[in-house]
């Protein structure tokens, strides 16, 4: 000490530590306040911010009031060097922290409000996050007076060998990256991949993207396996999608009036159903002259994938029903086999009482 402690150092370094405990509970008071509004609004960058100044305001203002404190107290050179020091590190240790949180809520924010962009994929997250934190540590060692050129060019030489021992990984980070970047594949879409796995994607990290199949079970898929894999996106270029129906009637009907109830069903279904798309034009299209039916096929509009299992258990129920009341027939194909004594004869196809009176000339012979 240059000089003794007085009663008068106490006193003001009392006061100035205590303004500065004061000013941070007010200050968290106020931004406690101000978080209740910002939720009010539809923007959520706003609650992060807050949520952040929260956090960075009222250690400050305690920093400030230490640093006040100890300017006041009669301390040599080097311990009042030591204190503000540490000050400084505690103060930008928090505002790194916290500077990481707002980027990070901010791009998460910002890629949740664009239609295109990963609302749910915490690769871009992560990353945001870790490169705050970095500049933050070099700020740290650089205030303390440790060189980061060393350091640096230390981390150069050995992110060489880290890259050659983690290729695995680094290539599904870059995987990662290009996924999203490329727009191929976003939280919330439906993917299915050649190799049979299916369902809708939960988030996309730095390693790994997971599926959560129809079934609600959670598949894991490596990034670069994901970009790698031959993959159909149920949800682009658009969500709604068409589905397929295959339905046949005997030959003896009225392709007219098979047509004209057909269509009937469809508009009922589309109107009444959830997930169907009325706007959708449905078509029916005759196609085949089968062995015993004419099929055709009918297409139908659904909203999205997983739509579509309910809009045909419907259609079909209603269109079965629809078919009895209005007397056209369903053909369930037969096929009988005859063997003779010394000979194969040929496999016909039969329906109805022919088929019966087949099988029983068969036994009898």
């Amino acid at each position: 000490m240059n000089r003794a402690l007085t009663l008068d150092d106490s006193v003001v370094a009392g006061i100035a530590l205590a303004t500065g405990l004061l000013a941070a509970f007010l200050s968290r008071t106020l931004l406690r306040w101000l978080a209740k509004h910002a939720k009010r609004t539809r923007w959520s960058g706003d609650d992060v911010m807050v949520d952040a100044l929260r956090t960075v305001v009222p250690w400050s203002a305690i920093a400030g009031g230490a640093a006040a404190a100890a300017a006041v107290l009669p301390l040599t050179k080097a311990v009042q060097h030591t204190v503000n020091q540490c000050l400084t590190v505690l103060l930008i240790f928090v505002v790194t922290v916290s500077a990481a949180r707002v980027v990070a809520g901010l791009v998460q924010s910002v890629t949740s409000s664009r239609s295109g962009v990963a609302g749910s994929a915490t690769i871009f997250v992560n990353i945001t996050r870790i490169l705050v934190l970095a500049i933050g540590f070099l700020v740290v060692l650089q205030t303390l007076g440790i060189s980061i050129a060393p350091l640096l060019t230390a981390l150069g030489v050995g992110g060489l060998a880290v890259a050659l021992a983690l290729q695995d990984t680094l290539a599904n980070l870059f995987a990662g990256i290009h996924i999203l970047a490329s727009k191929t594949v976003q939280p919330g879409d439906y993917i299915k991949l050649s190799s049979g796995e299916e369902g809708y994607v939960e988030d996309i990290n730095w390693r790994q993207t997971t599926v959560r199949a129809l079934s609600n079970n959670l598949v894991v898929i490596p990034n670069g396996q994901l970009a790698k894999s031959n993959m159909t996106n149920y949800m682009r270029p658009e969500q709604q999608l068409t589905v397929l129906v295959q339905v046949g009637v005997a030959y003896d009907s009225d392709l007219e009036h098979v047509e004209r109830v057909t269509s009937e069903v469809i508009a009922e279904v589309m109107a009444g159903v959830d997930g169907a798309v009325p706007d959708h034009e449905p078509a029916i299209r005759f196609h085949t002259f089968g062995d015993s039916r004419i099929g055709f096929t009918v297409i139908l509009g659904v909203g999205e994938f997983s739509d579509q299992y309910r809009i045909k258990h419907e259609f079909i129920k209603r269109l079965h029903r629809r078919y009895r009341e209005e007397g056209i027939r369903i053909p369930a194909p037969a096929r009988t086999v005859a063997l003779q004594q010394g000979a194969v004869v040929i496999p016909q196809q039969r329906t109805g009482e022919g088929a019966v009176q087949g099988e029983r000339s068969a036994l009898h012979d």
